[in-house]
């Protein structure tokens, strides 16, 4: 996962929007978003090489998402596959800021990432970079490759679409939400971070839907959750940049058994 833009708690009809995308080299191999069949509760596209994934939701309405923290003047460390980060906590029955906390305890096992984790009712933020438990606040939030909302090019673009489109709708279109996700255009180098890529690798990585030969947008995921508790989910893949399949899920969020 490489970019995803959300607004949480701050509309009338909705208590999560989010759209993301995950960003991939084309030859890792990867299974389309579908309830797992070792786990039917997680919905989630899943990485076949090490069976995590980047954002995946569960019945019961818990929430997560991760992208790697990108700074290639930092030293590699970490033996765990981060994709293991979100399948644990959707698979897990502590709450997302005891799970922080114990990932805190754990983070120097992974290289840099971000991870969202909750509900869409109490969504915390972690990096191990930063290495401070966040709850994240009612608004526009985004995220890319650097920590929560820090301004990159296309984490502002992708937060003032979100936002305008949510201050003037009453009901979600996800081919608004697609459309945003979907746009290639690069940012002046002045308003590039230096991440250690050198100048050409980063102004193509700048843009919101990214496609070159080996690496680019594999995915874009939008998901919603009413005020009803209903969620929508819905992924649609990429091969090579151009469209391949979609996936839609349509369901409302189980009550706890000893609610």
């Amino acid at each position: 996962m490489c970019l995803l833009a959300f607004e949480l708690q701050n509309h009338p009809n909705y208590k999560l929007v989010l759209m993301a995308n995950r960003d991939e080299e084309y030859k890792r191999p990867t299974a389309p978003a579908a309830f797992w069949s070792d786990d039917p509760t997680i919905l989630a596209g899943r990485d076949l090489e090490q069976l995590g994934t980047w954002l995946g939701i569960n019945k019961q309405g818990k929430i997560a998402a991760l992208t790697n923290y990108r700074d290639f003047t930092l030293p590699i460390k970490g033996e765990k596959s981060r994709g293991h980060i979100v399948s644990s906590f959707l698979q897990s029955d502590i709450a997302p800021q005891t799970f922080m906390e114990e990932l805190h305890a754990n983070q120097a096992q992974y290289t840099g990432f971000n991870v969202l984790a909750g509900s869409s009712e109490e969504l915390f933020y972690y990096s191990n970079l930063e290495q401070s438990i966040k709850q994240v606040t009612p608004g526009i939030h985004g995220l890319c490759n650097a920590l929560l909302d820090t301004p990159w090019p296309k984490v502002e673009k992708s937060k003032t679409l979100l936002r305008a489109y949510m201050k003037q709708t009453e009901t979600v279109d996800p081919e608004v939400l697609f459309s945003f996700m979907q746009r290639a255009e690069t940012f002046p180098a002045e308003q590039l971070p230096d991440t250690g890529v050198g100048s050409e690798l980063e102004s193509l990585l700048s843009s919101i839907f990214i496609a070159s030969e080996e690496y680019g947008t594999r995915c874009t995921t939008v998901v919603t959750i009413d005020k009803n508790n209903d969620v929508y989910f819905e992924e649609r893949t990429f091969k090579n940049g151009i469209f391949a399949s979609a996936q839609k899920y349509v369901f409302t969020i189980e009550k706890p058994a000893n609610s």
